[in-house]
């Protein structure tokens, strides 16, 4: 799965489609327009045939089969234990991807016409935090509270689709223990 999701264009791929979305490799292809067709039909293949997109339905159009994807929420993330398995050269390249797929999309977005950062309360900020262990957890489970009830969330007309993605790694080793 690490291998299947590790690529920016399927990841992207992958948060279009989140949402409960089902989509045709025509609409899918209207969101990444930056991709080309060709990039993104053989991306949309290897989704398909991994089992991270299935077919939610087909239909005839002008004599082709039109296949309507939808994403399997169970095969698009990867567990704990795969993640705990993962050396630190895998962290390395599935950070790099992440944020190749991440500036791909900000890119993007800059080249809307209508494109306004201010207005659109766009964010890119860092924060330093000193954090206890204790705090870290703290900090973690009310991230995942905040945001899991989002993710459920289905595209309505007064919904845009925003990517947020948190980051958080200690930026220094601890102190030593005194003892």
């Amino acid at each position: 799965m690490l291998e299947l999701l590790g690529h920016p264009v399927r990841l992207r791929i992958v948060h279009v489609m989140r949402g409960g979305r089902t989509l045709t490799t025509s609409q899918l292809c209207a969101r990444i327009r930056d991709v080309s067709k060709a990039t993104l039909y053989r991306h949309i293949d290897l989704l398909a045939t991994g089992g991270v997109l299935e077919v939610a339905d087909e239909r005839r159009v002008r004599g082709a089969v039109e296949r309507r994807y939808r994403l399997r929420q169970d095969r698009a993330t990867l567990d704990a234990e795969t993640i705990g398995s993962l050396s630190r050269d895998d962290h390395r390249r599935g950070f790099a991807i992440a944020m190749a797929a991440l500036l791909a999309e900000f890119n993007a977005y800059l080249d809307r016409e209508h494109a306004d950062p201010a207005a659109d309360l766009v964010g890119y900020r860092q924060h330093a935090v000193w954090l206890s262990q204790d705090e870290l957890h703290t900090l973690i489970i009310e991230l995942r509270a905040a945001i899991a009830p989002l993710l459920a969330n289905e595209p309505a007309p007064d919904r845009a689709r925003y990517l947020l993605s948190p980051i958080l790694f200690p930026a220094e080793e601890p102190p030593a223990d005194p003892e």
